[in-house]
């Protein structure tokens, strides 16, 4: 294996120590905005689109040289210089399998995330927590990203329990925080001294002082949702005799925030009460709450919220999602979800799965359904076995053209539009809709 490159190695100096551009970059490439965009690497499609064959080999050194002058300027003087190099890193992580890349400098991008997350600004910090992220998703399961968490984790915790850090950084390293713990730890101590520290944070909104018409809401409920998302993710692969423990700790709890102001906080809180519900019943089929009369009827009543003082998305949305969880912990059911990627599907079937899945797709972002196809890790997670091999042939066969993704657009345009217009159309004989 490789040896770690020290972080000044490749990290090229000008005159009185100020950072230079590498030189692979035209002037107008080696400019902030254009390479914070990174448009290449923003869909793995965008790889392959039709056209002459291009040898993948110089593409990949191309791809590659880029990346190290990004990683370069992740240690650049400026604010901005550096966060635009962390956004584009994020892109390419999310949209290309990486791994020998990134093993040969993985310290080398620790050493530069920390850094991001010890001494910026609140952008800088969710960027840099991002391509933590990004990070162990690439490594996987290994020692080596043991050795990511175990620099990590520790600045992690110290700004998520920081009260005079922002809120939008306290709530990036919380997420970034359950993720990568979920992703790497083996140790049980870990697992346990990370779910406490979340704890921590998002039963504070337990105790907060209720009036008639429930929690008040604070400029901090986007912190307890984000933490409380991330305690819920490392809940899934506790112990069954710890999750017994948790349940018992917080089912009571929770259905006060049912009725926090704060419709993400309601759906959160909602959904995490279908999970819990979900493994009790794992645990014991015999589980039995004791308010069940009470909790179904505040479900009930957000699944068929009509107020006329919350705006129509939200409500359409609370709605669909309260039926759901009404349906999980009055009936036991859930709603199926297939998702197509490639030539593979997969298929969400319980609460447990759809929070895993949800919460890699927000990291992944349009990459979700590539590393569904191509990540180890991420197949393991959700069981998908190895991944499928198919020739340049089969590959060829299976791809669309340009033109015909046109064609199918076009028609499917036209007959929108015409179906629309009919519907519109006053004179339209009324026996046809029937």
């Amino acid at each position: 294996m490789p040896k770690p490159k020290k972080r000044g190695s490749n990290h090229q100096r000008g005159a009185g120590g100020q950072p230079r551009n590498v030189q692979p970059f035209s002037d107008e490439d080696a400019s902030i905005e254009t390479m914070s965009h990174c448009s290449g690497f923003s869909d793995p499609a965008s790889f392959t689109e039709d056209g002459p064959e291009v040898d993948e080999e110089a593409t990949q050194e191309d791809l590659e040289y880029k990346l190290k002058g990004f990683i370069d300027l992740t240690l650049d003087k400026s604010a901005k210089t550096r966060q635009a190099a962390l956004e584009s890193l994020k892109s390419a992580f999310s949209s290309k399998i990486l791994y020998e890349f990134i093993m040969e400098r993985r310290m080398t991008l620790t050493d530069s995330i920390e850094r991001c997350i010890k001494k910026g600004k609140s952008d800088e910090q969710c960027a840099a927590t991002g391509l933590a992220c990004l990070l162990c998703v690439q490594m996987g399961s290994g020692i080596e990203s043991e050795e990511i968490f175990k620099t990590l984790g520790p600045v992690l915790k110290k700004i998520v329990c920081d009260g005079t850090a922002s809120i939008q950084a306290r709530q990036a390293c919380a997420t970034c925080l359950g993720i990568c713990c979920f992703i790497v730890t083996d140790d049980i101590t870990e697992l346990y001294s990370t779910m406490e520290c979340l704890e921590n944070i998002f039963t504070k909104a337990y105790q907060r002082d209720r009036d008639t018409n429930g929690v008040s809401s604070t400029h901090n409920t986007v912190l307890h949702i984000s933490t409380l998302l991330a305690w819920t993710l490392l809940l899934t692969i506790c112990p069954m005799n710890e999750v017994k423990k948790k349940i018992e700790m917080h089912l009571n709890k929770l259905p006060s925030l049912l009725s926090c102001d704060d419709l993400n906080m309601r759906i959160a809180a909602g959904e995490t009460l279908a999970l819990l519900f979900e493994l009790a019943r794992e645990t014991d089929a015999d589980f039995f709450y004791e308010d069940m009369d009470l909790l179904t009827e505040k479900l009930r009543a957000l699944a068929t919220d009509g107020n006329k003082h919350r705006a129509k998305v939200d409500k359409r949305k609370q709605r669909s999602v309260f039926r759901d969880v009404l349906r999980a912990v009055e009936e036991r059911d859930f709603p199926t979800e297939m998702v197509k990627f490639g030539p593979e599907r997969m298929y969400i079937d319980c609460w447990v799965k759809k929070q895993t899945y949800e919460t890699f797709k927000e990291i992944l972002g349009s990459g979700m359904q590539y590393h569904l196809q191509s990540n180890d890790f991420l197949r393991n997670v959700f069981e998908l076995g190895p991944p499928v091999m198919l020739d340049a042939a089969a590959l060829k066969t299976m791809k669309i053209s340009r033109f015909e993704r046109h064609l199918y657009n076009s028609a499917a345009f036209k007959a929108r539009t015409k179906a629309r217009s009919k519907c519109r159309d006053k004179r339209a004989d009324v026996g046809e809709f029937f």
